[in-house]
């Protein structure tokens, strides 16, 4: 009965952990061009794949409602740039949405940027499909600047 017990647990256990540390299926590209010498298309499995970093107490300063303070985890925009062989001293950035929505971002907001794939541990595919699969976040500006549902980096001289 014991035996039973525990190998139970262990099947539940790593179906636990396989579906916690696998990545969603979404068909989501984003693509880095403009002021660039290569570039790129990745699609949202290869994000994943790529080196993440996270910062823990983000705060998220925004302009409707409750300010919160999360951690986030994603892929580096200057790694993307870097790939896509970026103009050395490009201006500005411009960020644009599934739905049309674009913003230019100058250099220095960017600055710690990256393409965020989870909030608070979970895949924001998951947890906020609204506003997913992945979102540009930039901790040195307010929340109203990043994009969620980014498609496009443009980067412009």
């Amino acid at each position: 009965m014991k035996r039973s017990n525990l190998i139970r647990l262990f099947l539940m256990l790593g179906i636990f952990l396989v579906s916690c540390s696998s990545a969603p299926k979404n068909d989501w590209k984003l693509t880095v061009s403009g002021a660039v010498g290569n570039p790129f298309s990745v699609t949202y499995e290869e994000l994943t794949k790529m080196p993440q970093l996270t910062l823990e107490n983000v705060f998220m300063d925004k302009s409707v409602g409750e300010d919160e303070t999360g951690a986030w985890s994603g892929v580096d925009v200057d790694e993307l740039l870097s790939k896509a062989e970026a103009d050395s001293d490009y201006v500005t950035v411009t960020a644009k949405a599934a739905d049309g929505y674009a913003i230019e971002i100058s250099r220095a907001e960017l600055s710690g940027g990256f393409i965020a794939l989870k909030e608070n541990g979970e895949w924001i595919s998951k947890s906020d499909p609204e506003h997913g699969p992945i979102r540009l976040v930039c901790p040195e500006t307010p929340a109203n600047r990043w994009v969620f549902q980014i498609i496009e980096l443009q980067v412009n001289k």
